[in-house]
């Protein structure tokens, strides 16, 4: 047998098992594979957030910068500052660490109004955006202020019913509205602005100018009031050509002494709707002195009709009135300055406000008006002035016995009305030729006289009454109480001549036809401020539904009427951020 030599030249299997696994794991493990990528990109978000971070801690210092130039250049602005606008926008600035921000602003003034603007141009220092090789960011702040009253117009729609007479509330209503009459003309520029005062108590008077620019309906000379509807309220416009029913020349108070009888006739006193001129609307007035000579000249009584004053001060700043406003602003006897020629205002003008004042010391309290079958046609009374004889009852030497006639229908009969011993008759004194016994005043020396005496020279005259010249000069209890029942029982008297001549609307319309006309007049935009003036808690809740708000409502007593005023004044100047 042979022994060969034998050499071992492989590797062991399972070293070669394990060299191969090895093999595979490395092939597989990917450690390390990304770490250049991965650097990369954490460099690339620490750029990115860097920018961002600064980007931010940018905007948080120029929102900073601008709401504190805001407020700066709002009380730089400000009518009332005293301070200069450089120093206020610059105190502002270093109250809030930003002085060094600060530059000078630039201010245009004059009468009624002052307009502020500071602009910042700055640098941002950067940090973190340095890092990706960024720089530091400029920073910019501009704003721009003005308080001014441009377009206003203004209703004051003020109570002069007779509870104003108490507590000295009308002496304090007229040193409040003059003084804050003042305060607005001297902070407005001419021809800006336009104030309408409205008084109002039982009823709203007009001018005959202003009045005769509407379709007025009902026989009346004397009443320039009207009679709306309760759909009316529910608007704040009031067309010229819409068909609007003037109120009765009557009273439902007093019984005094006929007016008919004064020499020459006169009209009764009290009337639902005053005649005076201090009680009626003064349309859109820019002068001082002439509004504040209108407001003293007020006079107060009557009841309260807010809703009524409400609706004529809503009415005046509607765009319907334009074309009576534009009447009364031309011609030679012109009653409206003519720079208001094109007022009201649209509702959508941005540069005009529009305001109410409205200002009660009650409550609504009943408003009252003639019945339809009332209101035209002969009434069944005449009046006769017997003419032609000497007077033997006051002694004149002239003839001037007044007599009324009043018609019994039912017996087809006048009642002759004569001072002493009265008599029935088949038509009225002074129109036939009958005999009638008159006395003197003390009812001594009476006699036969001819109720046509002298019938070439000085015939009878006879007035065939209507019945708006008879309510406008006899007051209707005078008329129930001493000329009808004289032939009528008292009580049917009263019930034909006194409540069935008129009717009137109670304190709940009225207070829902306030609501109504507030809400209407709120709609369009006009800002409405209410004053309570000691008033009760009826009429307070009506005002602070009216206000616009509930800090447009003023709760006052005495002298306190003034601040109310004053706190309007400076409410209503227009305070406004324009860039």
């Amino acid at each position: 047998m042979t022994l060969r030599h034998k050499t071992v030249t492989a590797l062991n299997f399972n070293v070669l098992q394990r060299g191969a696994n090895q093999l595979r794991a490395f092939r597989r493990d990917e450690s390390g594979v990304m770490a250049y990528p991965t650097v990369a990109f954490f460099l690339a978000m620490l750029a990115v957030g860097g920018l961002g971070v600064d980007l931010m801690r940018m905007e948080r210092d120029r929102t900073i910068l601008q709401y504190t130039l805001d407020r700066a250049v709002l009380a730089a602005a400000d009518l009332d500052q005293t301070q200069t606008p450089a120093v206020v926008v610059q105190d502002y600035l270093n109250k809030a660490g930003l002085g060094e921000y600060y530059t000078p602003p630039i201010v245009e003034s004059g009468i009624g109004f002052k307009r502020v603007q500071a602009t910042i141009n700055s640098t941002f220092q950067a940090h973190l955006m340095k890092f990706s090789g960024g720089t530091d960011l400029p920073i910019y702040a501009t704003s721009k202020a003005e308080e001014s009253i441009d377009g206003l117009e203004i209703s004051l729609v003020l109570d002069v019913s007779g509870s104003m007479n108490s507590n000295s509330r009308l002496t304090n209503l007229k040193v409040a509205a003059k003084d804050f009459i003042d305060t607005m003309v001297a902070n407005t520029t001419e021809g800006k602005m336009s104030i309408s005062v409205v008084p109002y108590a039982t009823q709203v008077s007009l001018p005959d100018d202003l009045i005769g620019q509407y379709s007025i309906v009902g026989e009346n000379e004397y009443s320039n009031c009207v009679n709306f509807q309760s759909s009316q309220f529910n608007s704040a416009a009031l067309t010229t050509s819409e068909t609007l029913k003037r109120s009765m020349h009557f009273t439902v108070w007093g019984d005094y002494n006929d007016k008919r009888t004064r020499t020459p006739p006169e009209l009764i006193r009290d009337p639902i709707c005053d005649e005076r001129a201090s009680r009626q609307i003064l349309p859109l007035q820019k002068d001082a002195n002439t509004l504040k000579a209108f407001i003293q000249n007020l006079s107060a009584g009557g009841n309260t009709s807010i809703d009524v004053g409400m609706k004529w001060g809503t009415a005046l700043l509607d765009p319907s009135a334009r074309p009576a406003v534009q009447a009364l602003a031309t011609g030679t006897n012109a009653s409206v300055p003519g720079d208001f020629a094109d007022r009201p205002a649209a509702y959508t003008d941005a540069d005009t406000i529009k305001i109410i004042v409205l200002m009660t010391d009650g409550q609504n309290t009943s408003q009252y008006y003639v019945n339809n079958n009332r209101r035209d046609g002969p009434s069944g009374v005449h009046f006769s002035t017997i003419v032609g004889r000497d007077d033997i009852r006051y002694g004149t030497g002239t003839a001037s016995l007044q007599v009324y006639s009043t018609y019994d229908a039912y017996n087809n009969r006048y009642y002759w009305h004569l001072p002493h011993h009265a008599q029935w008759a088949d038509h009225p004194i002074g129109t036939g030729n009958s005999q009638f016994y008159d006395c003197d005043r003390y009812g001594n020396s009476c006699r036969w006289m001819s109720e046509n005496a002298d019938p070439q020279n000085n015939p009878p005259v006879v007035q065939n009454l209507n019945y708006s010249e008879l309510f406008a000069r006899t007051s209707l209890k005078y008329l129930y109480r001493y000329i009808f029942a004289d032939w009528m029982d008292y009580y049917q008297a009263r019930n034909t001549w006194y409540y069935g001549v008129y009717s009137s609307h109670g304190n709940g319309t009225k207070n829902s036809r306030t609501r109504s006309i507030c809400s209407a007049a709120k709609a369009q935009g006009i800002v409405v401020y209410t004053i309570g003036f000691e008033a009760p808690s009826d009429g307070v809740a009506v005002l602070r539904d009216c206000a616009s708000t509930d800090a447009h409502y003023f709760d006052v007593d005495g002298l306190e009427i003034k601040d109310a005023f004053a706190s309007i004044a400076t409410s209503i100047r227009q305070l406004r951020l324009t860039q």
